[in-house]
């Protein structure tokens, strides 16, 4: 049954289950949308099972792929731990990053004759990432992570990017609106959403935003959508939730006094000596440029406050 499906569309496949939706799957993958939804038919046809039921505004996992994702998780990483095992056998070895749902788009040229890199599979939240960072189930990672979480991990922290979050809101108006204004959500599944919900409870007591307190993971995603349509004010979007295409109902609105800044970090161990992990991170955090940090609202252990105003 297995014999056409090749792992590159396993990776496929697991994508698409973690983000539920092509788009995002697409960019994550760093892939072209047409070609991700080829591959998932393709890999449909050879299972013989349906894996998502999809319609023109949401993907689902159908309870074959919802059965299918564990045991596809674990091949994955079977399979890279034989191609790290195959590659320590003849004495080299790429190093590993992990990510959350942001990499610099040129990350191989970025690191090209400088190191091999092997893109980690597995995603999770940042706090997780940055915890396999410090157990060495990765080399480095793109994560958010607290200043203080970094020093009690043992992790060096460098500034690789930001993203700039704006507020959610029903109708056209697409003006500026002030921090104060708007709301922000938290989720009580502090296992998926820790880091988040740190940074909007730190962003609605400096701000005196509202806050409001969900259980169901809507910090991303159509049911996020579905919590903006209820709400009397607008909602702080996520770093996830980014480059997601909004309803025709919804808008787009920057936030103002302050602006709002998500910073990512490339993190290695801070006793790394690895030539290798060393030259790669150097080459990856080069030419970051400015990213108007001095102009944004960052919390209070962001690594990256002191570069503020």
């Amino acid at each position: 049954m297995l014999s056409g499906v090749e792992l590159r569309q396993l990776r496929y496949f697991l994508a698409v289950a973690e983000e539920l939706h092509f788009g995002r799957a697409a960019a994550r993958l760093l892939i072209a949308g047409p070609s991700l939804s080829q591959q998932i038919k393709a890999l449909e046809r050879d299972l013989g099972v349906p894996l998502f039921a999809r319609d023109r505004r949401t993907v689902a996992l159908t309870s074959a792929g919802a059965a299918l994702v564990p045991e596809v998780r674990a091949l994955l990483e079977r399979a890279g731990e034989l191609q790290r095992h195959a590659r320590q056998l003849s004495g080299s070895r790429p190093v590993r990053i992990g990510y959350v749902n942001w990499l610099p788009p040129d990350l191989t040229a970025r690191t090209a004759g400088v190191a091999q890199l092997y893109v980690d599979a597995w995603v999770v939240p940042s706090h997780q990432q940055a915890a396999r960072v410090a157990d060495g189930s990765l080399d480095l990672a793109v994560c958010w992570i607290r200043k203080s979480e970094a020093a009690q991990l043992g992790l060096k922290a460098q500034l690789l990017g930001a993203d700039r979050l704006y507020a959610v809101a029903v109708g056209t108006d697409t003006s500026p609106v002030r921090a104060k204004d708007i709301a922000v959500l938290v989720d009580d599944d502090v296992t998926s959403w820790q880091s988040w919900n740190d940074y909007a409870e730190e962003f609605a007591e400096d701000t005196g935003c509202r806050v409001r307190r969900i259980h169901n993971g809507a910090i991303t995603g159509p049911a996020f959508f579905d919590h903006v349509r209820v709400c009397t004010t607008p909602v702080l979007n996520s770093p996830k939730g980014q480059t997601t295409p909004l309803p025709p109902d919804l808008v787009a609105r920057p936030v103002v006094d302050p602006e709002v800044l998500w910073t990512w970090s490339l993190v290695r161990r801070e006793d790394e000596e690895r030539a290798d992990v060393v030259a790669a991170a150097d080459a990856i955090v080069r030419n970051v440029g400015d990213l108007g940090l001095d102009r944004a609202w960052l919390p209070s252990d962001d690594p990256y406050r002191a570069l503020g105003g």
